[in-house]
This record gives structure tokens, C-alpha cells and sequence, in this order.
């Protein structure tokens, strides 16, 4: 049996895909009766997007760990992150996934860490598919999911531009997640 599954390659990364790349997640999900979306958020922009949109989602939003920027400081403002939670999205701040401490390792001794090369690998398909793999884990290991099918929504730089359909899993079960279906993401990165 052969599934038809619309996939959208947009020109360019960047934010300027950003509603485009929510609409498609979004229809793609109701078709597939999916209920449940991860989505990259720096300041929340993105997730405010996304708000109104996917009624009748779960939506999660991942942002930086504090300190990713500038040591100590969040990128997400805490009147922004309650404003998200006081609307019924879980907003999940973590280390990133496939980088954490293995990052501050390789750049004090240099050298191949697998968990980096992981990371550089899902960047071959673009930097947004990299952050969509990368969300679902962190949210998973928040205890935001239900270990149901998602679609994790990432992006390159500022908002989205990629959307997959993601069978979630936690960082110590990693090869158990599965990219199950792109829906969107640029063609030229």
C-alpha cells in the first residue's frame, strides 16, 4: 500500500516560513489525528504563533537552557513563559539534547564526540530537522509527552521552517525515535 504524504520544500531557511511551516504541521497532524506538537521557541514568538493554530493540540515549547546565550539568562522572559503555561502550553527549558556537555568537552580538548557527530548528521537534511529531532527528545525526557506519534516543529536561526512527523523517545532510548515523515523544511540550506 503506498501512502501519499505531502511534503512542501521551501526555496530558503528562515523565519519568513514560519506560518506556512505551523499551517502545513497543522493540517498534516488533523489528517493523521494526531494530537499532540513540539515546537522550537527562543522567546516565544514562535509558540504564540503556533496558539493560534493548533486548537486542540498539546502544544509544547522548547526553548534554550538558561545561560545559552549569556551566562545566567534565559532567552525566554519568565512574563512571556507564564503567559505561554497560563494558556495550556507546557514550555520545557533543557539542555540541548544532542550537544549539552559534550559540547563544552569538544571545544576545551577538541576531538569527535559521537552525540556531536549525531547532531552534524541530522544537519545534512538542514539545520530546522537537526532542532525538530532534538525538541521532541527534550520535551520527552520533561515528562511533557505521551510517547504518541508528534509533530516536532524546528527551525534555522529565528521560527520555523521544518515539520516532521516524530515517533518521541528519550535521549537514553535515542535510536528508538524515528522520523516517521517530513512534512516540511528547506531545500536550500
Amino acid at each position: 500500500m503506498r501512502i501519499e504524504t505531502p511534503t512542501t520544500y521551501f526555496e530558503k531557511p528562515g523565519k519568513k516560513n514560519t506560518r506556512q511551516t505551523l499551517e502545513s504541521a497543522f493540517e498534516r497532524g488533523k489528517q493523521l489525528g494526531l494530537d499532540e506538537v513540539v515546537i522550537a521557541s527562543t522567546t516565544g514568538e514562535t509558540a504564540y504563533q503556533a496558539l493560534d493554530l493548533f486548537e486542540g493540540f498539546k502544544i509544547t515549547a522548547v526553548t534554550y537552557h538558561c545561560g545559552f546565550k549569556e551566562p545566567f539568562q534565559n532567552s525566554m522572559g519568565p512574563d512571556v513563559r507564564k503567559d505561554l503555561e497560563d494558556k495550556g502550553v507546557t514550555v520545557v527549558q533543557a539542555s540541548h539534547a544532542l550537544s549539552g556537555v559534550e559540547r563544552s568537552i569538544a571545544k576545551k580538548y577538541t576531538g569527535s564526540y559521537p552525540v556531536l557527530l549525531v547532531a552534524d548528521t541530522l544537519r545534512l537534511f538542514g539545520h530546522g530537522t537537526k532542532v525538530a529531532v532534538e525538541i521532541a527528545i527534550m520535551a520527552a525526557d520533561a515528562g511533557a509527552l505521551t510517547g504518541n506519534d508528534i509533530i516536532a516543529v524546528g527551525g534555522t536561526a529565528r521560527g520555523a521552517d521544518t515539520a516532521l512527523i516524530v515517533k518521541p523517545a528519550h535521549q537514553s532510548n535515542f535510536f528508538d525515535l524515528r522520523i516517521k515523515e517530513i512534512i516540511c523544511k528547506p531545500r536550500t540550506f
